[in-house]
């Protein structure tokens, strides 16, 4: 097996993980959550924080995990093959534009949100 295919893997199982804390907060476990989210969402817990920002963004990651295994097949022809990859593209092109415009602009100080304490910084740093 070549080594390019084994980063599909890696992709897949960190995807994995990152849906499984995600599904974790929202059947109501509390570890890391404040960190992650902030201490006023992980307290208050709204619908809409819960709904998307935990379920729908431990099935975006699930989804993304499933791009990743797909990618990992070579050889494969036809307009599936094509639009995995077109996908894999975009989701990478998202995950690099957010990574850009947020992670790094908190990191920096260059823009102040009200609520992200320095823990959040620093944990949103490691996992980006």
């Amino acid at each position: 097996m070549k080594s390019s295919r084994w980063y599909g893997y890696l992709a897949a199982g960190w995807a994995t993980i990152f849906a499984s804390a995600h599904f974790f907060w929202a059947l109501g476990g509390k570890v890391g959550l404040d960190i992650s989210a902030g201490q006023r969402l992980a307290d208050e817990r709204p619908g809409w924080f819960v709904a998307g920002g935990l379920w729908g963004v431990g099935c975006l990651c699930l989804i993304g995990a499933s791009v990743a295994l797909g990618l990992r097949r070579r050889g494969v022809d036809g307009r599936p093959w094509a639009f995995l990859k077109v996908l894999g593209w975009g989701i990478g092109g998202l995950l690099l534009f957010r990574g850009i415009l947020v992670e790094v602009l908190l990191i920096t100080g260059v823009a102040e949100v009200d609520g992200v304490s320095s823990a959040q910084k620093f944990w949103t740093l490691v996992l980006w």
